[in-house]
């Protein structure tokens, strides 16, 4: 008998230590969404969180501009990289009339925990003026976009903190990178803390700009107009 009472005694000590346990690692969730979203707060309309299903920050969703828009950020730790890296992953959602992905990333290096830009089997031939480190690729040639749609907005790759621009059938992508791991840190702990970081309305506005006049760019080239 006290082998059961004890046995169950020690059933509500972990329960209760699991308890707890879980209600400190969700105020530190909360404690982080609010530090990295809290100056965008009502920056977009019907604005709400999604889960990821992954380790990090919730995805924010809502609409901007009468277009429905997804920003996350993602940490990037694969090995290839010297310091883990911050990515926002800024979305335009919107059925757009093509037939294939067309994907310009700047200086990949093989896979990458943000982008499916390495499984996109087609690697197109960049035409002159376009960016030195950038690669194009597609996952159909004959369906894609002419790359010629992307020329007028080359210019947001003079800033080495674009990473990629993607144009599909569901809509347009920037990813652009927040911040680098702090080194020392990650050196000896190898824990990738990139300080205080948070999302800031100006460089969203600035990207959500840059995706709307890439639909617009290709709808233009359809001949869809606005």
């Amino acid at each position: 008998m006290w082998r059961n009472l004890a046995a169950g005694a020690l059933t509500v000590v972990l329960a209760v230590l699991l308890a707890r346990r879980w209600q400190r690692l969700r105020r530190a969730r909360a404690g982080a969404v609010g530090r990295f979203y809290g100056a965008v707060k009502g920056f977009l309309e019907q604005e709400r969180f999604e889960d990821t299903g992954s380790v990090g920050l919730p995805r924010l969703c809502g609409r901007y501009a009468h277009f429905d828009v997804q920003v996350q950020a993602v940490v990037d730790t694969l090995a290839l990289r010297r310091l883990p890296v911050l990515w926002l992953l800024v979305t335009l959602q919107d059925k757009l009339p093509v037939g294939a992905k067309l994907d310009l990333m700047m200086r990949p290096a093989g896979p990458t925990t943000f982008s499916n830009f390495d499984l996109l089997p087609v690697t197109l031939p960049g035409p002159p003026g376009f960016p030195e480190h950038a690669v194009l690729r597609t996952d159909d040639a004959e369906r894609a976009m002419p790359v010629e749609v992307l020329r007028p907005h080359l210019d947001i790759f003079s800033d080495k903190r674009a990473k990629e621009l993607l144009i599909t059938p569901l809509g347009v992508r920037i990813v652009w990178m927040l911040a680098e791991a702090e080194r020392a840190r990650y050196g000896i702990l190898r824990q990738a803390e990139f300080g205080e970081v948070a999302l800031q309305p100006g460089l969203l506005r600035m990207l959500f700009a840059r995706l709307i006049a890439v639909r617009k760019s290709v709808l233009d080239r359809q001949g869809r107009g606005t």
